[in-house]
């Protein structure tokens, strides 16, 4: 494997989801010359997701893939932690926490569960949304973006602070 090659593998091994601008950018490498050696790479796996290439290696399965490409959307991935820390929620609880319009946690949303990541709970007349599969997400946010995995431990020990001061 040439020098360049290495590099492309080494980021996408590094940066797991990494999209094809952001590779180029990284790398400052021409797109010509990223996709050359992409072509040639037989351990990258290309996943497109709401428009976007991403790249992985071979260590990922499609869940994970799809998975790991909408923690690299920040209103996907706000979406996401807001489940992990709740666990079930209704959508208008999940908009207002993130202060964003419905509309666009819908548009989100499709995505979600499109690639069951999410699902949406029906009961009496009520939806909640839940993590498809909470453990295997919870694991590999913390894996793919660590300071997601410091955020959330920082904002459950303020959850705890308030309930302990309340109580």
């Amino acid at each position: 494997m040439n020098d360049t090659r290495a590099r492309i593998y080494q980021h996408i091994k590094s940066n797991p989801g990494v999209h094809f601008r952001e590779l180029t950018r990284a790398l400052d490498l021409a797109t010509g010359q990223v996709q050359y050696h992409l072509a040639r790479l037989d351990r990258v796996h290309s996943e497109s997701v709401s428009g976007r290439t991403h790249y992985y290696t071979a260590s990922f399965d499609p869940w994970e893939r799809h998975a790991i490409a909408f923690f690299r959307r920040e209103t996907a991935r706000d979406i996401l932690v807001a489940l992990i820390e709740c666990e079930t929620a209704r959508p208008g609880e999940v908009a207002d926490h993130l202060d964003i319009a419905r509309s666009t946690l819908e548009h989100h949303l499709n995505g979600l569960i499109e690639h069951d990541i999410v699902e949406k709970r029906r009961s009496e007349g009520r939806v909640t949304l839940a993590l498809c599969r909470p453990d295997s997400t919870v694991e590999l946010l913390a894996a793919v973006d660590p300071t997601a995995s410091d955020r959330l431990s920082d904002r459950f020990t303020r959850l705890l602070d308030r309930l302990f001061e309340g109580g």
